[in-house]
């Protein structure tokens, strides 16, 4: 059967319950957003009363002043927001600690970096999000290395996994997995997915990737994400190229599937059954595929559906009833059906381009603007509408984070709640 037929005929009998099954796959606690993109990495939030408009005077019930800057996105877990911010010219790269009820600093932890690691000016150092757990918070500083203190700042380990050099920076964030710690490690001359214990700071394992030369277009900035099926584990990455399946257990690589550009910025976005990687390259593409390679090496010609040249998206998007919703660095919100790689509408965004990746919540989907104007819309594709544009007055890159029916968003200056709550 050709690609296209099969992709046709898996989207007709996915779409339909896409939406539902996600929701249901999320944990019960639903209040916390423990790393980047929530629970489960994927940029949905069970979340049913969520804010929809805010601004600077409006719905906004505290903001907290940063002493530095950086793209890293908040996470909050039990009873905390952390969030990084580098100073300094990153010579100082700090884990910030925020009470999440009042706003108020409880603790900064800092380290101090004297050698050079270049980057651009839009991706400033402190482009990782954290990852927590209620008990620790793990943070990665790039060539600063990974570091894991308890909620009340103590130091539990640290770990240097060597020097990263490219020339846009990091961005990958790590994620707390059962009792370790998984990173994408790089991008530059050295890349490999690693794993590092909990509560030893040990490396479990660590997965060597082709790296590039630091001042070639080659680069994977993809954090990773957990997927379950059968009864087992696998770490997905979207590497230059490819996107691989890796073993939790060992690292070892369960899959892979070709034609990803060079330049992989975005996470994997999962459907029902299905994966997007947005990637950019001249001689590469964005790629849909059937999930499940259940160990069986390169499945590029059994599983992926479709290859395509996409715009660059650097954010990752959302999938939602078999379509993928994303934004890309022109302002062009676009939605794609995940199966066929069709695209089904084009809209300019209100408030321009954007890095953030989306999070769906309430039926929502929002994303933040490099302007700081964070765009609310209703994803479909036959009466898609903005709902709002909500501004905060100060640019931004990350992505916002929802737990217990509020909203936090980070800009180059600030750490702000949103909430309707009285």
């Amino acid at each position: 059967m050709h690609a296209t037929q099969r992709a046709s005929r898996l989207l007709r009998r996915s779409a339909a319950g896409a939406a539902a099954a996600l929701f249901l796959a999320l944990p019960a606690r639903a209040d916390d957003w423990p790393q980047f993109r929530g629970p489960l990495g994927r940029g949905v939030s069970a979340e049913k009363d969520v804010p929809l408009e805010w601004g600077k005077d409006r719905n906004v019930r505290w903001r907290s002043a940063l002493e530095g800057v950086g793209n890293g996105s908040p996470v909050v877990s039990n009873g905390r927001v952390f969030v990084t911010a580098a100073s300094d010219q990153g010579r100082k790269r700090s884990l910030v600690c925020l009470d999440r009820m009042t706003g108020k600093a409880l603790w900064t932890r800092t380290v101090e970096f004297a050698g050079v690691e270049p980057t651009q000016p839009e991706n400033p150092y402190c482009g990782s999000t954290p990852c927590a757990d209620g008990k620790r918070v793990v943070v990665w500083h790039s060539s600063a290395g990974l570091h894991c203190y308890d909620f009340e700042g103590k130091p539990l380990w640290s770990r240097d996994l060597g020097k990263f050099d490219h020339m846009w920076g990091y961005g990958s964030s790590p994620i707390l997995l059962e009792d370790r710690v998984i990173l994408n490690a790089g991008p530059g001359d050295r890349s490999f997915l690693v794993a590092i214990g909990k509560e030893s700071g040990e490396v479990l394992w660590k997965a060597e990737e082709p790296g590039g030369n630091s001042k070639e277009w080659v680069g994977s900035w993809s954090s990773p994400l957990v997927r379950e099926a059968a009864g087992r584990k696998e770490i997905l990455v979207a590497w230059p190229t490819r996107v691989k399946a890796h073993d939790p257990a060992t690292g070892k690589t369960l899959w892979s599937c070709g034609g990803l550009g060079k330049l992989a910025y975005a996470d994997v976005a999962l459907g029902d059954g299905i994966g997007v990687a947005t990637g950019e390259d001249e001689a590469g593409d964005s790629i849909g595929f059937r999930l499940g390679g259940d160990g069986d090496g390169d499945v590029t010609s059994t599983h992926r559906l479709w290859a395509r040249p996409r715009p660059l998206e650097v954010g990752t998007g959302v999938i939602v009833q078999g379509r993928l919703w994303t934004v890309d660095n022109a302002g062009i919100i676009r939605c794609t059906e995940a199966g066929t790689g069709k695209e089904l509408l084009q809209e300019r965004s209100p408030a321009g381009p954007a890095w953030s990746s989306m999070v769906l919540a309430a039926g929502r989907v929002y994303f933040t603007a490099k302007t700081g104007e964070t765009v609310v819309f209703r994803p479909d594709p036959k009466a898609f509408a903005v709902l709002a544009v909500n501004a905060l007055g100060e640019p931004s890159n990350s992505t916002p984070a929802v737990s217990d029916g509020e909203v936090f968003l980070r800009t180059q200056k600030a750490v702000t709640c949103i909430s309707e709550k009285r």
